[in-house]
């Protein structure tokens, strides 16, 4: 399978590294002091919990032409850099799948109509991490050292041979990928989890020891992130994946814990931690797509509304 990941942030340089090494015929679209980067040094990884530097010789590309072709591109960018891009994917019409991996609450449409329904695949990858110069820095919550988990889905939810095609080359290099027929309910319930963490991290300074310390703003997150979650079911969406609703059933103090917990290890400080101080644009476009949700579902979200949607008017 050949494949382009368009976008070197931490999520394409590990999706590129990892399948170029388990022999798939990988390129990387960067710019930039990436793109330099890249040619000088290789991709370079060193993951949370183990102690290896890992170089990883992707070839590098600086632009996608017309006539350009791959079996898959898989796009890791931040939602509100997607615009710009989709003219140049639907100037070229040899490309059959082209997966978005990002966070995504206003759901598919801008892609359907711009390259058509029958090329657009959803994805996301749980991981996370920073980029320090050359070097990428990266987590997830897998314990494999080599592993992380990845939703992905045909718009309609069907279970087609090319999802199964890709999902397969997924796991041949170590991703923990599967199908999830509703991915754009999975992004939406997402970013109802992790906006409200954000959101918090923001008034913390994006320090989570400090957060963790910090009960009454986790209360408040964690009744952000239920009050969330209600809008989903009141939009007519289940919540996916299914372990979100053991949520609504946790006492709060219990989910505070949990929570807290998590806050005091360097998977918080690394992934959670970096990719709040590194997101703003992206905390606003996503925080007035889950907006509109809110609107339409008639939902009061007080505790929503004072930890998240204060962020789009500073």
């Amino acid at each position: 399978m050949k494949i382009l990941v368009y976008g070197a942030g931490v999520q394409g340089s590990v999706f590129a590294a990892l399948l170029h090494r388990a022999g798939q015929d990988v390129e990387i679209l960067a710019r930039g002091q990436r793109l330099a980067d890249i040619r000088e040094h290789g991709i370079v990884l060193e993951r949370l919990g183990t102690p290896d530097r890992q170089v990883t010789r992707v070839p590098v590309v600086e632009r996608l032409g017309t006539t350009d072709f791959y079996d898959l591109v898989v796009v890791t960018l931040q939602k509100g850099q997607v615009a710009d891009v989709l003219p140049i994917l639907a100037a070229n019409d040899g490309l059959p799948s082209i997966a978005f991996f990002m966070n995504n609450v206003a759901g598919p449409d801008e892609f359907v109509r711009a390259l058509g329904a029958e090329r657009v695949l959803l994805g996301f990858g749980l991981m996370g991490g920073i980029r320090d110069g050359a070097v990428v820095r990266w987590a997830s919550g897998e314990k494999d050292s080599h592993s992380f988990e990845v939703a992905m889905g045909e718009v309609d939810g069907s279970d087609t041979p090319r999802l199964r095609r890709i999902l397969n080359a997924f796991g041949k290099a170590g991703i923990d990928a599967y199908a999830q027929p509703n991915m754009d309910a999975w992004l939406k319930a997402h970013w109802a989890l992790v906006g409200p963490i954000t959101g918090a991290l923001n008034e913390t300074g994006n320090d989570p020891y400090r957060l963790a310390g910090e009960r009454d703003l986790l209360l408040r997150m964690v009744k952000a992130q239920r009050e969330g979650f209600r809008v989903i079911r009141a939009s007519g969406l289940p919540l996916a994946p299914t372990r979100l609703k053991v949520m609504l059933r946790l006492p709060n103090w219990v989910s505070v814990a949990v929570v807290r917990k998590l806050l005091k290890t360097e998977f918080a400080e690394l992934a959670l931690a970096g990719h709040a101080a590194a997101g703003g644009d992206e905390f606003s476009t996503l925080d007035r797509e889950f907006r509109s949700l809110v609107e339409k579902a008639s939902i009061p979200t007080p505790s929503l509304d004072g930890l998240v949607g204060r962020k789009e008017a500073s």
